[in-house]
């Protein structure tokens, strides 16, 4: 059976007794049995923030460092289906996204949640660890932050749409790349995001394209399972938020690679190159 995930509190569905239910009693594999029964949302108060900090008390009982398993969540509950279209992010006073909080409810996931990630994401590492030589990227980019990306006015989505539709694209089977360069403050700070592929060093830009020239580097790639992009994409980010070895990140330069195992958008594979010191 493939492993989906909760869309709502994003725990791997591993078996058919996890599933939630709808009213006539049928199975329904987009939430798991804490969350959605008999047709309803167990506890349909809820918000984002409540379930990020919910779920964030289950790994810390399990183990889990607490900023590392709040970090991966906030970075995964965000784009999952009960949550996307939520409005649960605004601006506070000062300009700053924020989101709402409520109160913890009973009827929670249990630690049945904590052990299924951990079996299939919390305890994944980087499958390899390359050398790669510089690389030169062109496509579309822009300036922005983890909690505007969360926040529903992010520009992440917009951009692949605009490249996608741009002239200037190579053929289908062709590498594309989602870089994130120009860290300010690592994960806490402003970024730029590029859409693109990769070009020659003395091959012309594309008129209307910017360039992000990533330098020779080691890298720790993560490999997502086969399934829908929007789900694949955001466990194995979740995978990189829960790895132990934060501090050997560079920034230097981060990228997802889609190949020809990204053709399928509901048969995605996806790798995740994440910049860090030389190993010795």
């Amino acid at each position: 059976m493939n492993v989906t995930v909760c869309q709502s509190c994003g725990m791997p569905l591993t078996s058919t007794d996890q599933f939630g239910t709808e009213m006539d009693g049928s199975t329904t594999r987009e939430y798991c049995i804490y969350c959605y029964k008999d047709g309803k949302f167990e506890q349909p108060g809820m918000t984002l923030e409540g379930m990020i900090e919910m779920c964030t008390a289950i790994l810390k009982e399990e183990g889990m460092d607490e900023e590392s398993g709040r970090s991966m969540l906030r970075n995964q509950l965000p784009f999952l289906k009960r949550w996307r279209n939520e409005g649960n992010v605004g601006n506070g006073p000062d300009g700053t996204a924020t989101v709402a909080h409520a109160p913890i409810h009973a009827g929670a996931p249990s630690s049945d949640f904590a052990s299924a990630v951990n079996d299939t994401l919390l305890t994944k590492e980087p499958v390899r660890y390359v050398t790669l030589p510089g690389k030169r990227l062109a496509g579309l980019s822009a300036r922005t932050t983890n909690a505007i990306e969360m926040s529903g006015q992010g520009s992440i989505g917009t951009l692949w749409g605009r490249y996608f539709a741009s002239e200037h694209i190579p053929a289908t089977e062709a590498a594309r790349y989602g870089c994130y360069t120009d860290y300010a403050d690592g994960i806490a700070g402003e970024y730029t995001i590029l859409i693109g592929h990769e070009i020659g060093e003395e091959e012309r830009l594309p008129e209307g394209f910017d360039e992000v020239q990533l330098p020779p580097a080691t890298y720790a790639v993560f490999t997502s399972r086969t399934g829908p992009m929007v789900e694949v994409v955001s466990e194995v980010w979740g995978a990189v938020w829960a790895w132990s070895h934060q501090q050997d990140r560079t920034f230097t330069g981060d990228f997802e690679y889609y190949d020809e195992r990204s053709l399928d958008p509901e048969h995605t594979q996806v790798d995740v190159y994440i910049a860090v010191n030389e190993r010795r």
